[in-house]
């Protein structure tokens, strides 16, 4: 038996450097399958699933892109994942970190082509990542304790995000929107009590953001169609049951008139129940589940607004929103908190009916209601307006800014570049790789916009190399511009982040030196 034979027939395994070139080949490959959608100028990418529907995204979210990627390149996996993580994370900057992890296998490559080994280059990475953070943090600003600076900070940072989306057209109104949902949730970052509801029709400049609380119901028939100062009783309980309802039952009668008994028992009991409800003092009265008929038209005469199947959701959100909890029992009435608003009515959207609650208890929830040509591209605005809206509330907590437009890039790469002329061994070829690396994602950003990358990188650089610059690539006039004075700002939050995950997606997958594949378990025939 030969010695190489550890493994089953199936399995097979790649060693040393082919499995060093297949996970180069294949993180590149996903790093410039995305590289097309970075920047401003950046274009959109069709994801059609082949499964029942054939439903189309438009999007030019990297990480939505590279979720519904099917790979089967395990490095590519590794720069899917990270793109993941930073979604979750900040919201945005999904397909920097993919571009730069990219670009750093690809000067590794070269590195690793010449003799040095991988460890030597991980070290320098290591080292160059650190200082790269180090001169970012030089160079913040912080407006937290002005106001009114931080607020426009804060404006022209979502405009920043908003322009390469598919907002970029309306970006200032978005962006005055997305700020002002932000300062409602007063410091915190749950998103939660943000409700987007998408609706069709209109065009994308007609969405507002609307304070208050909009739940997709109708109203039901014959109930009120506004109230004002509502005391809201929040429940999930089965409203149902005026009828026999117990399964497997089995009632015995001699005559229908003992049925009619039964029944009437059933609706007495429904009617104690809407009772108890009714004995908290309340006008409306939203449940989870079904209303029948009956209870539907006991509420009705006692004047109450009863809502029914609202989506758990809307629930858990009414609650949060006007500051009631959610009931399931209604024995004891002063137990329960209730929710309160100041006006329950009916408003139309297009032609949809919706209920709006205003003036409600927690001043931090608001409903933005998106419009659009279709549902694709109300997809693609809410996931875009989401990314601002994740950057937004990260950098209420951590108030330090940065300049974009390729300006942090360059300043990074200023000071790896000469932490490497400072540094001894082979170490200093890798730092200067990652210098490089660095500077791609400006050149992506010029070459998605037709410009002539080296040429303006070039520039970038000599501008770079007077103190205090605030050179950056401006896309719009196709030359080098002030980033300042075009006000596109970046968090900082973001490109830390940005920076970290993309060297450690890189060092992960430099340490590679063999793939091995495991056989699928075989099905037994069963015949």
């Amino acid at each position: 038996m030969p010695i190489d034979k550890i493994f089953k027939d199936d399995a097979s395994e790649e060693k040393g450097e082919r499995a060093r070139m297949a996970s180069f080949i294949g993180a590149m490959a996903v790093a410039d399958l995305v590289k097309s959608t970075l920047g401003p100028k950046g274009m959109d990418k069709i994801l059609q699933s082949t499964g029942r529907g054939h439903s189309v995204t438009v999007t030019n979210d990297g990480a939505t892109i590279l979720k519904s990627l099917h790979i089967d390149n395990p490095a590519a996996k590794v720069l899917v994942d990270i793109s993941k993580v930073q979604d979750d994370e900040v919201g945005d900057g999904t397909t920097s970190v993919v571009v730069l992890a990219g670009e750093l296998l690809r000067e590794a490559e070269k590195l690793v082509t010449s003799k040095i080994h991988p460890m030597t280059i991980i070290a320098g990475y290591r080292m160059a990542a650190e200082c790269a953070r180090d001169a970012l943090l030089k160079r913040v600003m912080d407006n937290k304790e002005n106001a009114e600076k931080f607020r426009s900070d804060l404006m022209k940072i979502a405009m920043t995000t908003l322009c390469s989306k598919i907002l970029s057209q309306d970006k200032e109104h978005f962006a005055e929107m997305a700020v002002d949902a932000i300062f409602r949730l007063k410091g915190s970052t749950n998103l939660e009590s943000i409700q987007i509801i998408k609706k069709p029709g209109g065009s994308l400049r007609d969405s507002f953001l609307d304070e208050g609380f909009i739940l997709d119901k109708k109203i039901g028939i014959g109930q009120p169609k506004r109230i004002e100062n509502a005391k809201i009783l929040v429940a999930n309980t089965a409203m149902d049951t005026d009828k026999v309802k117990i399964y497997g039952a089995r009632v015995r009668v001699d005559s229908m008139t003992k049925v009619a008994e039964i029944e009437g028992a059933e609706k007495e009991k429904m009617k104690d129940k809407v009772n108890k409800i009714l004995a908290h003092g309340i006008n409306c009265f939203v449940n989870r589940q079904l209303i029948y008929n009956f209870p539907e038209e006991l509420f009705a005469d006692a004047g109450v607004l009863a809502i029914e199947h609202a989506d758990f959701e809307g629930i858990e959100r009414l609650g949060l929103v006007t500051g009631g909890e959610i009931a399931s029992t209604f024995d004891n009435p002063e137990s329960v908190k209730l929710g309160h608003c100041k006006l329950i009515e009916e408003i139309m959207i297009g032609e949809d009916k919706l209920i709006h609650f205003s003036g409600v208890a927690m001043g931090q929830a608001c409903s933005i209601v998106l419009r659009g040509a279709s549902h694709h591209v109300l997809d693609e605005a809410e996931r875009s307006l989401h990314d601002a809206l994740c950057v937004l509330s990260q950098t209420v907590n951590d108030s330090r800014v940065l300049l974009g437009g390729g300006w942090p890039e360059m300043v990074m790469a200023k000071e790896v570049d000469e932490l490497a002329r400072k540094t001894a061994g082979k170490k200093s070829h890798a730092i200067e790789a990652f210098s490089r690396a660095l500077v791609a994602i400006p050149t992506t950003i010029a070459d998605n916009a037709g410009l002539d990358s080296a040429e303006l990188v070039a520039q970038l650089r000599a501008e770079h190399h007077n103190e205090g610059c605030n050179a950056g690539i401006d896309v719009i006039s196709g030359a080098v511009g002030d980033m300042e004075e075009r006000g596109i700002y970046e968090a900082f939050k973001v490109k830390q982040a940005v920076l970290l995950s993309a060297t450690e997606a890189a060092e992960m997958i430099l340490r590679v030196d063999e793939i091995i594949t495991c056989a699928p378990r075989r099905r037994e025939d069963r015949m």
